[in-house]
């Protein structure tokens, strides 16, 4: 194998490495995750541990692991772990040595060269720190580029025509925006503005603020104090966080926190997201000052740009995508993972240096929005079928969202739920696909809580239900064929421009370094056919019958491989599966 070049993105809260293998860009998975969480730590026996071990070791001894280093990269400082100093390259070259082993295990050779991404308002020193912490892993860094220049390469910056981008990375601890120009293969920044210490880490400590008052009002107790304690309440924090971005609330339960005055401290507390996003209100206004401040570096408004794309994993809080359609006025794009966008840049710009070709990594999505109706208003005056989108346009399949609604008056016994698929504000103007009533509900005051969830999967197929918060009362229905009943000019168009990366990744998986199994391989084979089968049933309305038997004779083949777990079996109908979905898809 020649002389390859890997991509990494060294995260604040997770790190990714990932190489382009016939033309196709392939996350290197650590076991079964391909994001590797940025912690650093040493173990009971004085063994460096990092990744998912460190994070767990984090709550019970937070004062030997370190996390969020990214944030003081550039700084002239030293960070204490077990007794030694070390400074932020350091310990991020034990992170970015990690990936690198990572990427040699996969590809079964050694790696020196690597395309390192940085957030685009990163000082020159910071900068210098993070090639300085690559050459300490053993990588010669031939080439640092911005974080929105990666993230606009994973979009596919190969089309001829000249858009204005807009990039709005928001992770872990840095949020930067920035104006890009691409044409033809060429991405530009023309403007950035950000802030190096605003990210998803102060969305947590706001909840965790929340918590630690909440706890003293309860019982009195400072917990700030108690260092176990604060590390189980900032993870119980940046879980509620997650299950926010797809749930209206979040329960979050940690028993036997700490002991005081020989009584027990349990947390047993409900978040709700209007809280919650209530909570970071002010960074979520800071960073569209940022955007604003971005555009009027480009001499841009708002009308001047094409598109939106949403970087990091903060970005999926649900408020910051509405907040940007209400500027702009169009959904921004969520066609590539927002936490993997970047690393998959990378890796796209490190193959455009070792003359390597790039195939586009466009995934799954939806092309329409689904959602339901509710009172609300309507070009200022109120109006009872207001359009509520719950899974929006372009969001990757499969996907699963969940909102709250509300009783109108009180003692209502019963409610309506009907589910359209559409863009239009009003409702009615939109296309229903379903609708069912919940019946039995409390009699209560209004305001009674009913949560609404939408599961739409790689099939088409939509699993709608409804829940009475207070009493878990659950109705639901089943739509089938959400997306092939809307077949059209639109649907087709929609999916010609997206090829899925799946159908095309390499069925290796890398063994982690610590694990001696050998199942790893065979599971990582069981998964890659079980993606294709269910990629192969998405393409089926596309095809003709013989085409279809054809599919159909190779997935029974591939599940009875599956079922016997004869992985050697798996290798030749998954070649043959493979040729008929490049060919439906060429």
């Amino acid at each position: 194998m020649s002389d390859i070049i890997i991509g990494i993105d060294l995260g604040t809260t997770n790190s990714e490495v990932a190489v382009v293998e016939n033309g196709q860009v392939i996350v290197i998975a650590d076991g079964e995750k391909k994001m590797l969480p940025s912690f650093v730590g040493v173990d009971d026996n004085g063994q460096i541990i990092i990744g998912e071990t460190a994070r767990n070791q984090y709550l019970v001894y937070p004062e030997r692991t370190i996390k969020s280093i990214k944030r003081l990269m550039g700084q002239d400082t030293q960070i204490e772990l077990a007794g030694q100093d070390y400074t932020p390259q350091e310990i991020s070259a034990i992170i970015l040595k990690r990936l690198k082993g990572l990427a040699e295990n996969y590809l079964g050779q050694s790696v020196s060269k690597a395309v390192i991404t940085v957030p685009a308002y990163f000082s020159d020193a910071q900068r210098q720190a993070t090639r300085e912490a690559g050459e300490i892993a053993g990588l010669e860094v031939v080439r640092m580029i911005n974080e929105p220049t990666a993230a606009a390469l994973a979009y596919d910056a190969r089309q001829a025509e000249s858009r204005h981008v807009l990039v709005y990375d928001l992770g872990g601890g840095t949020f930067d925006v920035s104006v890009v120009n691409i044409e033809s293969g060429v991405v530009e920044v023309l403007s950035s503005h950000g802030d190096n210490q605003l990210g998803g880490d102060d969305f947590d400590q706001q909840i965790v603020l929340y918590l630690l008052e909440h706890i003293q009002d309860t019982y009195q107790v400072d917990v700030r104090q108690h260092s176990k304690a604060m590390a189980r309440i900032t993870r119980a924090a940046e879980q509620a966080k997650l299950l926010l971005s797809e749930a209206p609330y979040a329960q979050i339960e940690e028993e036997y926190l700490l002991e005081h005055e020989g009584v027990a401290i349990h947390l047993s507390h409900e978040l709700s997201r209007m809280a919650y996003e209530e909570m970071i209100d002010d960074y979520i206004n800071a960073t569209l000052d940022a955007v604003h401040i971005a555009l009027k570096g480009a001499m841009f408004t708002t009308s001047d740009i094409d598109e939106i794309i949403l970087v990091g994993g903060s970005t999926r809080t649900p408020c910051i995508r509405e907040r940007l359609l209400n500027e702009f006025g169009f959904e921004p794009h969520s066609e590539v993972d927002a936490d993997l966008c970047v690393t998959m840049g990378a890796a796209i710009q490190a193959a455009m240096i070792a003359g390597q070709e790039v195939n586009t990594v466009l995934v799954d999505v939806t092309p329409y929005t689904y959602g339901t109706s509710a009172i609300g208003s309507l070009d200022g005056a109120p109006y009872p079928f207001m359009f509520v989108p719950i899974i929006h346009k372009n969001t990757v399949l499969p996907n699963r969202k969940s909102d709250a609604f509300a009783t109108s008056y009180d003692g209502q016994d019963a409610v309506e739920i009907t589910v359209y698929q559409g863009e239009d504000p009003d409702a009615l103007n939109n296309v229903k696909i379903g609708e069912f009533r919940v019946e039995g509900l409390l009699d209560v005051a209004s305001g009674n809580v009913i949560t609404l969830t939408l599961g739409l999967d790689l099939n088409g197929i939509l699993q709608v239900s409804a829940q009475e918060k207070d009493t878990g009362m659950e109705k639901s229905i089943t739509i089938k064929n959400a997306l092939s009943q809307f077949e059209g000019s639109s649907l087709q168009s929609a999916q010609q421009r997206i090829n899925s990366l799946l159908g095309h990744m390499d069925p290796r998986v890398i063994e982690h370094e610590s694990l001696a199994e050998k199942e790893l391989p065979v599971a990582a084979e069981i998964t890659t056919a079980r993606e294709l089968i269910t990629k192969a049933e998405g393409l089926f309305e596309q095809v003709s019958r013989e085409d279809q038997e054809d599919m159909v004779d190779l997935i029974e083949t591939i599940s009875n491989c599956i079922a016997a777990k004869d992985i050697q079996g798996l290798d030749a109908p998954i070649v043959e599966l493979q040729d008929i979905i490049y060919y439906l898809e060429s």
